[in-house]
């Protein structure tokens, strides 16, 4: 399943899986840490999930969201981030 940055602004980025079920959110803290969050939705074949990391390095914060688009926000899914 696909994914498609729906929203992007300094110290954000969102990404929305393709069935609207999923969220992925890559955010700047005001103390400069990061924070990765997946949101899946209790409709969502595999069901409710809600995954919440705080990271000190943004690099880092990135292979986080990069692994959970990968991993299709935790449904056994083929994802891509077009990127």
């Amino acid at each position: 399943m696909e994914w498609t940055r729906s929203r992007k602004e300094k110290g954000l980025e969102e990404w929305t899986r393709e069935d609207g079920y999923a969220t992925i959110r890559r955010r700047r803290r005001p103390d400069g840490e990061w924070v990765v969050r997946l949101d899946r939705l209790h409709q969502a074949p595999a069901g409710r999930d809600y995954r919440r990391e705080r990271i000190a390095d943004e690099t880092a914060a990135r292979e986080v969201l990069d692994a959970w688009i990968a991993d299709g926000g935790g449904e056994d899914t083929q994802a891509t981030t077009g990127e």
